[in-house]
């Protein structure tokens, strides 16, 4: 399943500059060379050492990681909605994303030059929210005009659709996102095909200079946490300049910077974590003399789906799961080994996947 994460925020924040970042940052002493897509668009892997683990056991020709896309999605300014900025543009490009990476400036320099004349991470992020907010609300609008008139011929659906969109409409005029609306289970393919911007979860990246870095939260940073506190967010701080300059050091040298400054890894790193964990997904395995391979699904995901993410036939013609845990795998490093020891397990239709599941599907024609 491809994941794209849309990097969003006033100009001159650090957005460009940490895009940027990631797009020259390597996993662990693997070679993961970041993929430019398209001009704004990046694959970036997600660091995962149990790869490396079940390579050495199986011996593996190749490891594939889970990538996330990054998108650097720029000219996002107040009345972007209404077209500022050519808003409508990249208020598309948000939609497309799976959730938003927020960039948010935390730090004072009297050098560069805030939007609006102050900093002030609170206002910022008011202003990108409000701009989701009545990019949603005008969609929403929209659509009810349409699906009050098929309503009105009895269409079921349409009569479900009016309801929701009544519900929406009313929180959003509210309130600045939608994420905490409980949808029942078989009206969520409906709001999902409105592809809200508010419903999108959303990391704050509070970028920071290198003296909050070493200190601790600045005024700036306090406040930011205070303003989102209520939202079910991320706030995750980060030094963008510092972490652009790491990652453009050779890898031999990288690790003395961030003992320099107390860090065990690059925060960019958590980043992709952090926005693998947001979207609430878990990791299983294949593993073969071919390749060592990780696989993103939901969690909570049953066998069909994770055998779905390889191949829609996969899921259709399911007949079995072959399981074994990562550990067990990692303990006894063999399929006959662990299958001697009792540690294979053959699951049906209703196993729930668990994370680092190393899995064999058996599957029909």
């Amino acid at each position: 399943m491809a994941l794209k994460i849309g990097i969003v925020g006033l100009p001159n924040v650090g957005k460009s500059t940490i895009f940027n970042a990631l797009s020259q940052q390597q996993v662990a002493s693997e070679n993961f060379p970041f993929c430019t897509i398209e001009p704004n668009v990046g694959c970036v892997p997600l660091s995962d050492q149990r790869l490396a683990q079940l390579q050495e056991c199986v011996q593996a020709k190749a490891v594939i990681p889970t990538t996330i896309s990054f998108v650097d999605i720029a000219g996002l300014v107040k009345g972007a909605s209404e077209g500022e900025g050519l808003g409508n543009k990249f208020l598309g490009h948000i939609r497309e994303v799976d959730a938003i990476v927020h960039v948010v400036r935390c730090f004072d320099d009297n050098r560069i030059i805030h939007v609006s004349g102050e900093v002030d991470p609170v206002f910022d992020q008011e202003v990108i929210n409000e701009e989701l907010r009545l990019a949603d609300l005008a969609t929403l609008i929209k659509r009810r005009q349409k699906s009050e008139k098929k309503a009105k011929s009895g269409i079921k659906e349409a009569m479900e659709e009016t309801l929701l969109l009544n519900q929406f409409i009313l929180h959003l005029e509210e309130n600045t996102h939608t994420r905490h609306i409980q949808i029942p289970l078989h009206l969520q393919h409906i709001v999902a095909q409105w592809q809200l911007l508010t419903r999108k979860p959303i990391i704050y990246v509070a970028n920071i200079d290198e003296a909050t870095l070493q200190e601790g939260e600045n005024d700036h940073l306090k406040k930011l946490r205070t303003a989102v506190a209520s939202s079910d967010t991320i706030v995750l701080p980060i030094c963008i300049n510092l972490e652009a300059q790491i990652i453009s050091l050779p890898e031999g040298e990288r690790q003395d910077y961030l003992e320099m400054y107390g860090l065990k890894e690059t925060s960019l790193t958590l980043l992709i974590q952090a926005a693998y964990r947001l979207l609430g997904l878990i990791t299983y395995f294949t593993a073969g003399p071919k390749e060592v391979r990780a696989w993103p699904i939901p969690k909570g995901a049953l066998a069909p789906q994770a055998a779905g993410v390889i191949h829609s036939d996969f899921e259709q013609n399911f007949i079995k799961a072959e399981v074994i845990h990562f550990d067990d795998y990692i303990s006894y490093r063999t399929v006959e080994a662990c299958r001697q020891a009792g540690k294979v397990m053959i699951e049906g239709k209703n196993y729930t996947v668990q994370d680092g599941d190393v899995i064999h599907f058996r599957h029909g024609a």
